[in-house]
């Protein structure tokens, strides 16, 4: 066997040195980019608030077309590191500085160069808000009734919460729960009536689909670049997702995926086991597999995403099946 062994190591080597040049520097170079790939984030902590977010996404979309674009998760980034991740101390004028300044001719790097929480505030929050700004189309009817074929760029994301239903929030991410076990709130409970159409954030795959003990009926849909799982749960008893929605099905951003109730709280599926209404929503990322479940889970605080959503609200209508569909398609483009 040792014999074996040493012959076929000979002949690895042999291989080796009659590999062409071309092939050993692909080798280093995959190598190379191997060893450069920067660790996953471990903890975000997101903190840009609505006014800010709006400010900053307001501004990209309208330099989009010019010769400085000014990218708003680079300026919310750049933001962090003014603050320290503490957006409570947000002014606008702090922005306007930025754009001045890039608009004078400083690029981002420039801007960014000497400070060591840039990468990490730009990496958290292109994670969070990465698809949410961009090009899109929009079918929809105009003034006489004719169909319409609108192009535009900005929020390609939806709240929640179908257009014509009301709901109210506040922030109350990390409350506390006991139910099962003490524990906390890791999302935003939008409170609505039961049977309010809840649609899809983004487009995604389908991964979680029935009852838990806890969220009632619910769904996970995975962001179809991976990094964002989002959690709707407490839906209706009886009624809960649009007929035969399943695991593994791929949803469009502002479909119609289930409806308001109060279920959960409960090892007994159809269980009303909340006391009020509400669709608990929540944002899980998730940077590497191992996060998906267990102690290095990374839920953020949606409160402030849920106001910028808000405008972007998908329109619905009735079939004659009695489900919500999205009346009008809206379809993100490069």
């Amino acid at each position: 066997m040792y014999r074996l062994w040493r012959a076929r190591r000979v002949l690895l080597w042999a291989a080796a040195l009659l590999l062409p040049v071309s092939c050993l520097l692909t080798v280093h170079l995959v190598q190379t980019t191997a060893a450069a790939a920067p660790e996953p984030l471990k903890w975000v902590d997101f903190t840009p608030i609505y006014e800010a977010m709006q400010a900053a996404m307001q501004m990209d979309i309208a330099t989009v077309e010019s010769e400085t674009h000014l990218d708003w998760i680079e300026s919310l980034a750049w933001l962090g590191c003014r603050y320290g991740g503490n957006f409570s101390r947000y002014r606008y004028s702090d922005l306007a500085a930025l754009r001045k300044k890039r608009e004078a001719g400083q690029s981002m790097a420039e801007l960014a160069e000497g400070n060591q929480y840039y990468d990490y505030y730009y990496r958290a929050y292109s994670a969070v808000l990465g698809n949410m700004l961009g090009g899109y189309q929009w079918y929809h009817e105009g003034e006489n009734g004719e169909p319409v074929v609108e192009s535009g760029y900005g929020l390609i994301a939806f709240c929640p919460i179908a257009r014509g239903w009301g709901f109210s929030h506040y922030d109350d991410f990390g409350s506390s729960r006991s139910y099962g076990y003490r524990r906390e709130h890791l999302g935003n409970d939008l409170m609505a009536g039961v049977g309010t159409p809840v649609v899809a954030v983004e487009s995604g795959t389908v991964e979680a689909l029935g009852w838990n003990r806890y969220g009632g009926w619910r769904i996970g849909i995975r962001s179809r670049d991976t990094l964002r799982y989002y959690y709707y749960a407490h839906l209706q008893k009886g009624h809960p997702y649009v007929k035969d929605l399943k695991e593994g099905d791929e949803v469009t951003a502002g479909q119609v995926i289930g409806y308001v109730g109060m279920t959960g709280y409960s090892d007994t599926e159809e269980t009303n086991g909340m006391k009020v209404p509400h669709l608990h929503f929540g944002m899980q990322l998730i940077f590497d597999e191992s996060q998906k479940e267990g102690n290095g889970e990374i839920w953020i605080d949606v409160y402030q995403i849920v106001r910028l959503l808000s405008g972007r609200r998908s329109t619905v209508v009735q079939g004659t099946d009695g489900e919500y569909h999205q009346r009008y398609e809206f379809i993100p483009t490069e």
